[in-house]
């Protein structure tokens, strides 16, 4: 009888991505609204109004980046714990809601650190639970589109976001006043997030439930305390150590040509690729697994960053670029889905240790890329970078469990 109800849920193309993920997605979206009507101005600000160099720039992102990759970490180890997921989403919400709009009032680009380490801070305490809490409601065969369905409801919101930071500016704002009129899509986030919340906890009676493996009577395979949950985990860190930073990117396009007053079109345009590529990366996922699916995505990678080494013009980067966006369809909802299989009981800290290493892998490839740029040109960083993710591909099969969720659980 179970099975039959499984099927038809996952053969209704209107059901296999449950109301909780829609309505996670839907949350995602608004808030990465208002993250890209702020991130994109943030070198802008810091270097023009607030006086700061590229030393600050590169403290600003150092320093965010690891205190959510830190903070991932712990996360994932309580949202374990019963009823814990469900105040640490909150909570992680409603701190870059209310931090989020204060970087415009911030008289020093010290102040803006601050504030973006503290709005960071709000992102390590939410991701780890919010996707263990997609895992937990969705069937295992169904998770890439899930995830699928949930990154191209973000990179959605970062569209609507970059479009709006690029209205108002147009239109004679500010970039105070921009950062500031950020809040707004941010509160419509929390809105959402606490009705979700609500309806699941009084659901289930309790948002920390097991996960539908754990349910169904599996005993732990692998957690992130066991050798054969690493390997694949560390493999996909190397992936992301051997990926040229986005910053770098744009910078490249500015090189090629691309008008600095039309870098924000092209980033939106970029996350119009990631947004429809996402879904149907997640069903190509549900289909021949997260090996497969995060392979494609590194030969796809070389092959874009590869053409924007060229000297094809302001027009050929940026389609490379753009291409590049594809990138994100392929792999995200499939390391998702990986880290749900690799650690069904124990999934909060599965996501945990996934997301606190791969984000501590993208800071010493900033550092090194950047050197790569600066000393030897964008030609030899783009290319030394495609080449590695190749090599970091080939371990990546090596390591990699074959077979999709539904084929193994």
């Amino acid at each position: 009888m179970q099975a039959t109800r499984t099927t038809t849920v996952l053969t209704d193309g209107t059901n296999v991505v449950p109301r909780t993920v829609k309505g996670l997605s839907l949350v995602s979206l608004f808030n990465d609204f208002a993250s890209e009507m702020v991130y994109p101005l943030l070198p802008a600000f810091v270097t023009g109004a607030l006086g700061g160099g590229p030393v600050a720039l590169g403290a600003l992102d150092g320093a965010a980046d690891l205190t959510a990759a830190l903070l991932k970490w712990v996360s994932g180890w309580l949202a374990d714990r019963p009823g814990w997921r469900r105040p640490l989403i909150l909570i992680g919400y409603l701190t870059a809601v209310l931090i989020r709009p204060l970087i415009s009032v911030a008289g020093a680009a010290s102040q803006v650190i601050g504030f973006r380490v503290i709005d960071r801070i709000g992102k390590g305490l939410r991701t780890p639970p919010r996707d263990a809490l997609i895992a937990d409601v969705t069937p295992p065969a169904a998770r890439g589109r899930a995830f699928g369905f949930h990154r191209g409801a973000d990179h959605f919101g970062a569209i609507l976001g970059s479009l709006a930071a690029w209205y108002f500016l147009s239109a004679g704002a500010n970039v105070r006043q921009v950062i500031a009129w950020s809040a707004l899509p941010g509160v419509v986030a929390f809105v959402v997030l606490a009705f979700v919340l609500a309806r699941r906890s009084a659901k289930t009676g309790a948002a920390g439930a097991r996960s539908p493996e754990h349910k169904n009577g599996l005993t732990e395979a692998e957690s992130p305390g066991q050798a054969g949950f690493w390997p694949p985990i560390l493999a996909l860190a190397a992936l992301t150590f051997c990926r040229m930073p986005e910053a770098l990117l744009l910078l490249r396009l500015q090189q090629a040509g691309v008008a600095v007053t039309l870098v924000p079109l092209v980033w939106a345009a970029l996350h119009v690729v990631r947004s429809g590529a996402s879904y149907p990366g997640g069903r190509l996922v549900d289909s021949v697994g997260p090996r497969i699916a995060v392979t494609a995505g590194a030969v796809l990678f070389a092959l874009a960053i590869g053409a924007m080494g060229l000297e094809t013009g302001a027009v050929g980067v940026t389609v490379a670029f753009l291409v590049f966006g594809g990138v994100a369809g392929l792999t995200e909802s499939a390391e998702r889905s990986l880290v749900a299989r690799l650690a069904p009981v124990h999934i909060g800290r599965g996501f945990g240790a996934y997301h606190a290493v791969t984000g501590l892998a993208a800071l010493p490839a900033a550092v090194v890329f950047g050197e790569l740029y600066q000393q030897l040109g964008s030609q030899t960083a783009l290319w030394g970078s495609a080449a590695a993710v190749l090599l970091a591909a080939g371990w990546w099969l090596v390591v990699s469990p074959a077979g999709t969720a539904e084929s193994t659980s």
